[in-house]
């Protein structure tokens, strides 16, 4: 629903939704005595109750995780829903009509008609599902169980069948006493009054407030007279193909629990995907994913920890998925969650996967996601001789000439040393090819050989093992600086995978160490979320008493890892190095790759105390 809603109206739906009678229906409450209901608190684990509800107040409360807010507030947080969609839950259950001002649909609209499209539309996926079991939807049935579905998956789904008849559905609402123009409107029927849907399987749409939308039907008769495999219902003052997904109002809860989801490509995808344990899969309807579908899953997703959670698409590794996946990484700054892709290497989609080689497999699928950008520069890399310098600087333009179309600077440079390190090449190298291709592009804002700012650095988790070593270095040179030398042990700001980290390193390294140093530090802090922070790791215990070595041993450790990959990238360059044409260049990368490896080993001395 676009546009605000009457204050009126909301101040109502408050008025007439008991909150006990709605935290009821989700928390089993008893009387605490004073007026006040109390459970076990649905928000985070608890042996002791301490989730109380003050019906007179119209107020819930949690003693233990802080959590409250009124009605709206508590279903929005059950359900994942947001404030409109909580407030349109409640009022279809209060039996409110709301008013909305600039609703999207075009004036002179029909006061309450949305209200009506919606309760078509319930109605509507009643009768399909009972036509479901009709003796003339054996062809349906058949189909279902080809794809590995039986009747109890489909009634899970919901998913129904539409008679041939042409207008089976239009008399079974009109004897509900809907009206011709709330079916059209609805998308139900067609201005001839024939039915929309005609022959074929469906699945209901659902936003995550379980309101039913639309439907997408799927073609099962030879004969069928529609073109197309796939027929969804038309643009309707509920359904916008832009905006909603399939199985949201199933994945919706663990979307948000796992910040995670799961982009499929098909409705029986999504049915299989959950059906083997992976609840967060939605599919696009009748339309490519978009912009709008992204900031819909980002919604879902929120923020845990600081970090934003994981979209991952599932792709053909055919050049359709490959042209898909491309589609999905030009559009990859929309994104602020970080991008997959699962691909399954003998090209079958999850639901065929799933018939062939079972359930395990369809998680296989999903956990052997890698990041979108390396899936990407490893396809442009795949398309070129790599062992010819020509191959090379090949690729390199066409990955340069891809990367151009980001405007974000900072994924800019993560994907410039993404495709150096797939090409065996020198980063500056492929910058400068970048910067060539930016010239090129009048009014594309062209890349820069300057370091890019520093992007919002998130929250780390201060619990995560792979980023412990970073997070006790940091704390180590804020509490006791003076155990490491002027230069922090050569500790640098690319040591720090997580940008929280890199953040508090570069802001620690630009403030000369003197009097009142963490106040100064505090105050040169370039956001809120830096400052606190600088202020945890200020304050967080460490695990003994630091001296020189200690403190050593970390900065050791943590410099490691950045010579390893340096290491990584000169073999790779110089494995595609001919020693007999370039004899110059191939000894200074040998002379530098002995003097890395040497490193390492100092390094690995020290890091193992």
């Amino acid at each position: 629903m676009a546009g605000r809603i009457n204050e009126e109206d909301i101040a109502s739906v408050r008025e007439r939704s008991r909150i006990e009678d709605v935290v009821g229906s989700y928390v089993a409450l008893r009387n605490a005595g004073g007026g006040s209901l109390k459970g076990l608190c649905p928000f985070h684990d608890e042996k002791t109750p301490s989730f109380q509800v003050t019906p007179a107040r119209g107020f819930y409360y949690c003693f233990g995780c802080g959590e409250g807010g009124d009605v709206i507030t508590f279903l929005q947080r059950q359900q994942n829903l947001t404030f409109v969609e909580a407030v349109q839950v409640l009022a279809d259950r209060a039996g409110i009509v709301l008013r909305v001002e600039d609703d999207g649909t075009g004036p002179g609209q029909t006061p309450g008609l949305r209200k009506r499209i919606l309760e078509a539309n319930e109605a509507a996926q009643a009768f399909y599902s009972q036509q479901l079991d009709s003796p003339e939807a054996i062809a349906g049935r058949q189909f279902l169980h080809g794809r590995g579905f039986d009747r109890e998956v489909a009634q899970h789904f919901s998913i129904g069948y539409a008679p041939r008849h042409g207008a089976a559905l239009r008399q079974s609402l009109a004897a509900q006493g809907f009206g011709d123009d709330v079916l059209k409107a609805a998308g139900l029927v067609r201005d001839s009054a024939r039915d929309f849907f005609t022959g074929r399987v469906l699945w209901p749409i659902r936003d995550s407030a379980q309101a039913v939308l639309g439907f997408g039907a799927r073609r099962i008769y030879d004969d069928d007279r529609m073109p197309a495999k796939y027929l969804n219902t038309p643009e309707s003052p509920v359904y916008k193909k832009s905006h909603v997904l399939y199985g949201l109002d199933l994945a919706r809860r663990e979307i948000g629990k796992k910040s995670q989801a799961v982009v499929v490509e098909g409705y029986t995808d999504v049915m299989a995907a959950h059906l083997s344990g992976v609840e967060t899969a939605v599919a696009s309807c009748g339309t490519a994913f978009g912009e709008d579908h992204g900031r819909l899953l980002q919604r879902l997703m929120g923020t845990h920890d600081g970090l934003h959670g994981e979209v991952i698409f599932t792709f053909d590794g055919d050049k359709a998925g490959q042209a898909a996946a491309l589609k999905v990484f030009k559009g990859d700054q929309n994104f602020i969650s970080q991008t997959y892709v699962a691909i399954e290497p003998t090209g079958l989609d999850p639901c065929d996967l799933r018939i062939q080689q079972g359930e395990a497999a369809v998680r296989e699928l999903v956990a052997r996601r890698i990041p979108l950008y390396r899936f990407v520069m490893s396809n442009i890399a795949k398309s070129h001789d790599l062992d010819r310098a020509d191959g090379r600087l090949a690729a390199a333009r066409e990955g340069a000439e891809l990367i151009g179309s980001i405007r974000d600077q900072s994924l800019v440079n993560q994907y410039l040393r993404e495709l150096a390190g797939v090409l065996g090449m020198d980063l500056d190298d492929v910058r400068r090819e970048a910067v060539r291709v930016g010239r090129r592009h009048q009014g594309v804002e062209v890349v820069t050989l300057e370091e890019p700012p520093e992007p919002d650095p998130g929250w780390p988790n201060p619990n995560d093992p792979a980023l412990r070593l970073e997070r006790d270095s940091l704390k180590l040179m804020l509490q006791h600086p003076l155990t490491f030398d002027a230069s922090w042990n050569g500790v640098e700001a690319d040591d720090f995978q997580h940008p929280g980290y890199r953040a508090v390193f570069r802001l620690l390294t630009s403030v000369e160490f003197g009097e009142s140093w963490a106040d100064r530090l505090r105050a040169a802090a370039p956001n809120e979320l830096v400052q606190q922070l600088l202020v945890a790791l200020l304050v967080e215990p460490l695990l003994r008493e630091p001296d020189e070595t200690y403190s050593l041993t970390h900065s050791s450790r943590l410099q490691l890892a950045r010579v390893s990959k340096q290491i990584a990238d000169l073999k790779s360059r110089l494995q595609r190095t001919d020693p007999v044409k370039d004899p110059s260049d191939h000894r200074a990368q040998f002379a530098q790759l002995t003097e890395l490896e040497m490193r390492r080993k100092r390094l690995q001395s020290v890091g193992l105390g």
